[in-house]
């Protein structure tokens, strides 16, 4: 189904095919009733899934940052191929309503580009999409990324297909940064063609650190309150700030503070696995480093893991090695393919 929000639109006229346009349908028939507010469930990657009640005032001022942001234009192509239950999903659909787009639409899966053959303005999608959708996405003029950290093996990947790539079209890839609370993201990333270490904030958007060194988010066209986060951020100017990782994650080990993103940044720059560094209770060192791998442990993939951890001990220390090393054949994740690191501790 497409839907052209450039023209009028009467939606008694649109006739469903599928379940995920009948979701679309839907949520379109409450944005356009006289409801000031929108439901929406948050993906429980950092607690107990929610439903909370946004303005769509709010979200319309949203979709016109991140519009303005990319220079999306009336008329321009969008693809939603994200749950409408969450904010993600959500925010595709009021971007297209906003900026008045040609919206294509797309059950969600792992591999929503699988059909497509035409090149598109705009598109949203998850990492696991991405993953699966390498060979398709060189078709995608912007390409925003979110709902997980994007690993520096995918983005290795991005750049090798993309600088492969035939097409005319030079394609922008950006990683996101936000949470439902800030109406899908405040600030993106380059990942291509140039690789940034910062994310920027929209126009309009204050961050600030607390005392932690976590960032809070003041964007008041977006959320009344001072949003505080739980991420430990390192700030570049009043616009621009670096992601170290979430305070909920650091592990305590023998009185030092090990912050697992920095150190599985560093080896998903060079494993095709994904890993996850974890601190199990340990009555020594308080809580023991552990190393998750996912995958089939291998002659090969142990010779790279050791050359890896020396770089880990020479960057950091001796006590960042992890003290047990376990593969696993999968990681468990939650609903929006984020890991769920609580799960895997238990397993652990």
């Amino acid at each position: 189904m497409v839907i052209n929000f450039s023209q009028d639109i009467h939606l008694q006229s649109l006739f469903p095919q599928t379940e995920f346009e009948e979701k679309v349908i839907s949520f379109l028939e409450n944005w356009y009733s006289e409801a000031e507010t929108v439901s929406v469930q948050t993906s429980g990657s950092t607690g107990t899934p929610k439903v909370f009640e946004i303005e769509k005032e709010k979200m319309r001022s949203s979709a016109q940052m991140t519009c303005d942001f990319l220079n999306l234009r009336k008329g321009d192509s969008a693809l939603v191929c994200l749950p409408v239950e969450y904010i993600s999903g959500k925010m595709m659909i009021v971007r297209s309503i906003e900026r008045k787009l040609q919206l294509f639409i797309t059950s969600p899966s792992i591999n929503p580009l699988a059909d497509l053959d035409h090149e598109i303005d705009f598109c949203a999608m998850s990492p696991l999409q991405v993953e699966n959708s390498l060979d398709k996405i060189h078709f995608i003029k912007n390409l925003i990324i979110g709902g997980a950290q994007v690993s520096e093996s995918l983005k290795t990947k991005i750049h090798t297909q993309l600088s492969c790539s035939i097409q005319h079209l030079v394609p922008s890839v950006y990683e996101t940064y936000g949470m439902s609370e800030t109406l899908s993201h405040i600030g993106l990333k380059q990942i291509y063609p140039n690789s940034e270490e910062y994310f920027s904030v929209f126009e309009g958007v204050q961050i600030n650190v607390d005392e932690r060194g976590c960032l809070t988010i003041f964007a008041p066209k977006l959320n009344s309150e001072i949003l505080q986060t739980n991420d430990l951020v390192e700030l570049k100017n009043n616009h621009q700030f670096k992601f170290l990782g979430r305070i909920d994650n650091v592990i305590n080990s023998g009185g030092l503070k090990i912050f697992p993103e920095q150190m599985e940044s560093i080896l998903k720059k060079q494993l095709p696995n994904e890993v996850a560094f974890l601190g199990v209770k340990d009555e020594t060192y308080g809580q023991k480093l552990i190393l998750a791998i996912e995958g089939d442990e291998t002659d090969e993939l142990n010779s790279q893991l050791k050359r890896l951890l020396n770089g880990i001990q020479t960057s950091f220390s001796k006590n960042h090695l992890p003290k047990e090393i376990h593969f696993m054949t999968n990681f468990p994740r939650l609903g929006n393919g984020k890991l769920n690191r609580k799960e895997l501790l238990n397993l652990l």
